[in-house]
């Protein structure tokens, strides 16, 4: 049987197999024995010692896929040459056209069927990307007169949440049609907002990967 000596072999190993099956088959259709069966003979032990579950394997290979991107939201974050409110837009213009975006709505699961992948998303939508990114975005546009809001964590909270739950295909399982309605719908909040970040590439954008998506379940 075929063994790692170090840890850190394994985990890759098993990352980069799991990373190529999501893709081919998608999450949904991809079994811990298929993952296995592509390991070159280290066993389901050598899964489990490093990974509780499927859904731990699917958070680390998507940690994985986006580390990389995110050091071009914190760029945008730091940029001392925009307004808040310009970098509002370049963040959201940049997250969703990010090359990546392809491969994690190609490889997705379905959020609305998985509860324990569903806490996930919502614990990073409100306790990890609103304060890294959006809110000090948000508090340096009050400070330079770009964005006007006496609440910056709560409506940082709230882009956050419409755009990554409440417009995400993965949990509601949208169709192209009502998925466009709304984002149409988030376009129209940003701009009584005050805030016209959304435009209509964008709006082309986030159709192209609901298809993505829908086709690859």
């Amino acid at each position: 049987m075929a063994r790692n000596k170090h840890p850190e072999e394994t985990v890759n190993l098993i990352l980069d197999v799991s990373y190529r099956l999501f893709m081919k088959k998608g999450y949904e259709h991809t079994s811990i024995q298929d993952i296995i069966s592509h390991l070159g003979g280290l066993s389901k032990g050598a899964i489990y010692h490093h990974f509780k579950s499927k859904e731990e394997i699917l958070m680390a290979v998507s940690d994985r896929m986006t580390e990389e991107s995110n050091q071009l939201l914190v760029r945008i974050r730091d940029c001392k040459g925009m307004t808040g409110r310009e970098k509002l837009k370049a963040i959201f213009k940049e997250s969703i056209n990010r090359p990546v975006q392809d491969e994690i709505f190609t490889a997705a699961p379905n959020f609305h069927n998985n509860p324990k992948l569903l806490a996930s998303l919502l614990n990073d939508t409100i306790k990890e990307v609103p304060p890294v990114y959006i809110t000090p975005i948000i508090e340096q546009g009050i400070a330079d007169g770009s964005i006007q809001t006496d609440y910056p964590e709560q409506l940082a909270e709230l882009i956050i949440l419409v755009a990554n739950i409440w417009m995400n295909p993965m949990v509601f399982e949208d169709t192209r049609e009502h998925a466009y309605g709304k984002f149409q719908v988030f376009r129209q909040m940003m701009q009584g907002l005050g805030l016209d970040i959304v435009d209509e590439e964008m709006l082309e954008r986030l159709q192209e990967l609901t298809s993505i998506y829908q086709e690859k379940k």
